[in-house]
């Protein structure tokens, strides 16, 4: 029986996908895999029966990645899977930043009790007058599952929309609309948009990325809308640059004690994929690879291990082998079947910066002794077998 530790509550149809020979269970030192949303999993201590960890979402900053990819184990995150509930948050951040519906809307609640309410809306609301986003430029920086949706809505909504991903992948460039004009220098979305909607991964070459250098290249009045994560954005220039007016508003999904008192933000409590849809998706997407790399080890959306797929074995036998990516690796392992007489009848090898993966079909399944020899070959991280 496979055993299943949820650190946060997971959506039932998609633990419900588990097969009958998988249970979930409170107790984390029996678990083979770990589902999480949120919780943070730092300072935790990872029994050596844990094998992945499927984050139920895309960021992973809460999920200690190296620790894991040197202790054999494979994190899977659920990129797309919320996509469609953080775009229309986004959008909907873009309308409340240029009509000042929060302004109108705590106007009418402060205003509650005036009998002649009526009447003084017709004087009051020229107050919270705005724009219209139709004609206007929006800049999209990160053209991954996320950023692609907010682009091709915006093309929708008859903005006009640059688009900036030296990365972007194939399947994503197929899924971005042809009226979105890509850029190839994002200083020139800083320059010439009005909106600018960030959707990049948080890593040292993004940390801080809209600071006082970049925010000197805008336009006077821009918005700029960050729904990925909070210190891609430094909060000193940013004040600053609110404070001067350069910024009209900045819409933020996730709260600081900075940022709180700043003026003209919106500010919403990291309610991009809180939405009942996105929760199922990203369930359901999660358990499929987990279930996936325990059954037939391949790896689909990992973030520290590279992906490999082999299909269902259909062999006698299927060994995992997760290693560094060293040389002679490869020469290592097989040469160790050899001598113990296991003939390979498929195989691949991939790798990852520091870390790579062997998935071998076997015509025997190997005894004991053979596994034991390949967990002792130097920078071998976990060998498992599959089938």
């Amino acid at each position: 029986m496979k055993k299943i530790h949820c650190l946060n509550p997971i959506a039932a149809c998609g633990t419900g996908l588990f097969p009958a020979d998988y249970e979930l269970t409170d107790n984390l030192k029996e678990a083979c895999a770990v589902l999480v949303r949120s919780a943070s999993m730092h300072d935790m201590e990872f029994p050596e029966s844990l094998l992945a960890v499927g984050r139920a979402g895309a960021g992973v900053n809460n999920i200690p990645l190296d620790t894991c990819a040197e202790e054999g184990i494979v994190v899977f995150n659920t990129p797309g899977a919320n996509a469609n509930g953080v775009k229309e948050l986004v959008i909907a951040g873009m309308l409340m930043a240029s009509r000042d519906i929060v302004g109108g809307i705590e106007w009418c609640k402060a205003n509650a009790e005036d009998d002649n309410i009526t009447k003084d809306t017709e004087k009051s609301k020229k107050a919270f007058a705005g724009c219209e986003i139709k004609g206007k430029k929006l800049g999209v920086v990160g053209l991954g599952a996320i950023g692609a949706e907010v682009a091709n809505a915006a093309t929708h909504l008859g903005m006009e929309v640059y688009g900036f991903d030296p990365y972007i992948s194939v399947n994503a460039a197929w899924k971005l609309s042809r009226n979105v004009r890509h850029i190839t220098n994002v200083d020139t979305i800083f320059q010439e948009c009005d909106y600018i909607s960030i959707h990049v991964p948080l890593l040292d070459s993004t940390k801080g990325m809209i600071n006082k250098e970049k925010l000197t290249l805008m336009k006077d009045g821009v918005v700029i809308l960050n729904f990925s994560r909070d210190t891609l954005v430094n909060d000193d220039d940013m004040e600053e640059a609110l404070k001067e007016g350069k910024v009209r508003y900045y819409v933020s999904d996730f709260p600081n004690p900075r940022v709180t008192h700043m003026p003209r933000v919106i500010l919403m409590p990291h309610l991009g994929a809180s939405t009942q849809e996105s929760e199922d998706n990203c369930a359901v997407m999660a358990v499929k690879e987990l279930t996936d790399y325990l059954e037939n080890g391949n790896i689909r959306n990992s973030v520290n291990y590279p992906a490999c797929d082999m299909g269902v074995c259909q062999a006698k036998s299927r060994v995992a082998v997760l290693h560094l990516n060293i040389p002679n690796m490869l020469g290592q392992v097989t040469g160790i079947l050899a001598e113990q007489g296991v003939n390979i009848s498929d195989m691949t090898n991939k790798s990852r910066d520091k870390y790579a993966y062997t998935l071998l079909d076997l015509e025997n399944v190997p005894e004991a002794t053979t596994i034991q020899k390949l967990k002792a070959v130097q920078g071998v991280l976990r060998v498992r077998v599959v089938k």
